[in-house]
């Protein structure tokens, strides 16, 4: 039986959720960012992408305002007011200094002490390929972290002001095949149903499902399969680096 997940850690205050596209929070981890806002903490959403290239009949000019603005819908739904955008292109996000230095100038001008990002590993649970922007955004992240706090990397960004940062004392990956820990996701869940259900163009282009009982039927077994090793509780579950 594999090993109950840990609680995640409370000592911290402000996270900044750092993904490739929209819709990447809202497979789960939003219910997790719900519960940290109801306990006073902050958070801020940095996407590389608009997404513009993720629904077949849509071209990328139509679907990349309409992603975004679904985005911004939904983290308000969830409580969060900040949603950036980097203009890195959907579908062909490359690891490497720029991706780097994107990601290490957010965390510099955020300061957050927990940064949030999407599975890094090369398949989801050991079946399904993941792709290219997930590792390449994921792998990014976990570098930019060091990055930030390094003066010597980067120092243009310190003659824009950005200085460096130091203080990420966790890195949380969601939805990855090697999760540590979880938070409860029972209070949140309502608002994650709500802030998916917000790419509804999105979800309609997926799936010929009803959106609201695919978003609900998605969320509720994911959460049922984290409370297996969660005490009986419906969680999300983040693969949790500590520095």
């Amino acid at each position: 039986m594999a090993d109950r997940l840990k609680e995640m850690p409370t000592d911290w205050r402000r996270a900044l959720a750092v993904v490739a596209h929209p819709d990447d929070l809202e497979y789960g981890a939003s219910a997790a960012v719900a519960s940290w806002l109801d306990g006073g903490r902050e958070c801020v959403y940095v996407l590389a992408s608009a997404g513009e290239a993720g629904i077949d009949t849509l071209a990328p000019a139509e679907a990349g305002p309409l992603r975004e603005a679904e985005q911004r819908a939904s983290a308000a739904a969830v409580g969060v007011g900040v949603v950036e955008f980097l203009g890195h292109r959907d579908g062909v996000i490359e690891y490497g200094p720029r991706l780097r230095r994107d990601f290490a100038a957010a965390i510099r001008r955020h300061r957050p002490e927990l940064v949030l990002t999407l599975n890094h590993h090369d398949t989801w649970g050991g079946v399904y390929w993941n792709t290219p922007d997930h590792r390449a955004v994921g792998r990014a992240v976990l570098d930019a972290v060091g990055d930030a706090g390094n003066r010597w990397i980067f120092p243009e960004l310190a003659d824009e002001g950005l200085l460096p940062w130091d203080g990420v004392r966790y890195v949380a990956v969601a939805g990855s095949p090697q999760p540590t820990h979880a938070v409860d996701a029972s209070a949140g869940f309502e608002r994650a149903v709500a802030s998916l259900l917000c790419h509804r163009t999105y979800i309609e282009a997926l799936t010929k499902d009803d959106p609201e009982a695919y978003s609900r039927g998605f969320l509720e077994g994911n959460m049922k399969a984290v409370a297996e090793r969660f005490g009986g509780r419906p969680g999300v579950a983040f693969e949790l680096f500590s520095r």
